[in-house]
């Protein structure tokens, strides 16, 4: 499968933007897809994943309650809602995928063997 994402840009504190991550290839349900970030000087950190097939979700602390991870298999796109943003979220977002990530190895970006090439998300003060 490849990936590739996009919707970043320049917002401002207690803003909105809506990341996407389109997919190419088949059985894309099957996938797990996974956002995961990476600010500068900083490692990459998980943010949120969707399950293939069930669709479970989960999601990093900081960002419960403001960011929204959905998908639209039809599409083959996975969506990360990101409200209220703050400086602090800041950072290159990153989408990956796998079809077989175990779940207790979800937030770790070595389970994942396809990536998409980055979209920058800057939030300012």
């Amino acid at each position: 499968v490849q990936l590739q994402a996009y919707g970043g840009g320049l917002v401002q504190a207690g803003g909105s933007l809506r990341l996407s991550c389109a997919a190419s290839g088949r059985a894309f349900n099957t996938y797990t897809i996974t956002w995961f970030r990476q600010a500068p000087g900083k490692e990459r950190e998980f943010v949120a994943t969707i399950r293939g097939g069930s669709g479970t979700t989960l999601y990093t602390g900081s960002v419960k309650g403001r960011f929204t991870i959905s998908r639209e298999n039809v599409e083959k796109t996975v969506y990360l809602q990101m409200n209220n943003l703050k400086s602090e979220d800041t950072a290159v977002y990153y989408c990956a995928a796998s079809r077989t990530v175990i779940l207790s190895a979800l937030s770790s970006a070595t389970s994942y063997n396809y990536w998409g090439q980055g979209t920058l998300v800057t939030v300012s003060s």
